[in-house]
């Protein structure tokens, strides 16, 4: 098609002008050029001109295949058999449906995209009020005992403390009167008091009380009696600790006993005189004291 352009383009106005005949009408000659000019144009441009764009061009074989129309009991037919299908056929896997056709299937909902709006972070507000305090929680177990500490430093001189309490318990007494046994047990009762600190020796029922727990000495001191025996037990609450005994004798003798007890507080030591399985009897005269009974603290049960 270029070429056309190009041999038209070269022709000469002048030549065109000289074939012309008598009172400028063209001749026979330009009249033939005219004519090959156009005939060259239509074999280059027909082609062109005659060639049809892709999508009209399938748009019409499409219209030149399509069939003609059915009735509408045919088309009712046809749509049911096409989303109805017979048993034992399995629908077509991938079908194209208009929204305006009946029994168009429904489709599934595209879930409207949600925003994570904890990603979408903002400037840093005001700090709030503080909360009320919540319940106190069950208590846990017992941990493991940490290690040791390091040593401290050493603290400084404390004030000066109290003066030393001692405690004191002490007593002696005596008896300037024969006992003789009986049918029964007997307490002996002294009558005369040497020494009683704090008065915790009972006089009237021949018991000593402990008011200051700690370790104690006792020691008895009595006289037998010619022809009888001599048979004694000092007691701790109601229990025989020793004993202090003289065999029948034509002379009488001095005897004694001694021990240390420790003592808690509200304790009871006293002498008791056998009862009389046997003849059983100690000695004394109102002139004399031959029978005494004594003890005092040792120890308190504080001290280290």
């Amino acid at each position: 098609m270029r070429r056309v352009f190009l041999v038209i383009l070269r022709l000469n106005p002048k030549e065109l002008k000289s074939n012309a005949g008598p009172g400028g009408k063209m001749g026979s000659r330009g009249l033939g050029l005219v004519l090959a000019c156009c005939l060259l144009l239509t074999f280059a441009c027909g082609p062109v001109l005659g060639r049809v764009p892709p999508g009209q061009q399938e748009q019409q074989e499409q219209e030149g295949t399509r069939e003609p129309p059915l009735d509408p009991a045919e088309r009712t037919e046809e749509k049911h058999e096409k989303y109805n299908p017979k048993q034992g056929e399995e629908p077509t896997a991938s079908r194209c449906f208009r929204c305006c056709d009946p029994g168009t299937p429904v489709y599934q909902a595209i879930p409207v995209p949600q925003i994570n709006i904890t990603i979408l972070k903002g400037e840093k507000g005001d700090r709030g009020d503080r909360g009320l305090q919540g319940k106190y929680g069950k208590p846990g177990s017992v941990g493991a005992r940490g290690h040791v500490g390091p040593k401290g430093q050493k603290g400084s001189m404390g004030a000066p403390g109290d003066r030393c309490k001692n405690h004191y318990a002490a007593f002696s007494v005596g008896r300037k009167k024969p006992l003789h046994s009986n049918d029964y047990y007997q307490t002996v009762i002294f009558d005369t008091e040497f020494v009683n600190l704090y008065s915790h020796f009972n006089m009237f029922t021949g018991k000593f009380y402990c008011y200051v727990p700690g370790i104690y000495f006792f020691s008895l001191n009595v006289h037998t009696w010619n022809q009888k025996e001599t048979y004694l037990h000092i007691m701790k609450n109601g229990e025989e600790v020793v004993i202090l005994y003289a065999q029948v004798s034509d002379r009488s003798i001095m005897q004694s006993q001694s021990l240390m007890l420790e003592l808690q507080e509200q304790d009871e030591v006293w002498v008791r005189l056998f009862k009389g399985e046997r003849e059983n009897a100690i000695f004394s005269d109102e002139f004399d004291t031959y029978i005494t009974f004594s003890g005092y603290l040792v120890k308190h049960a504080a001290e280290p």
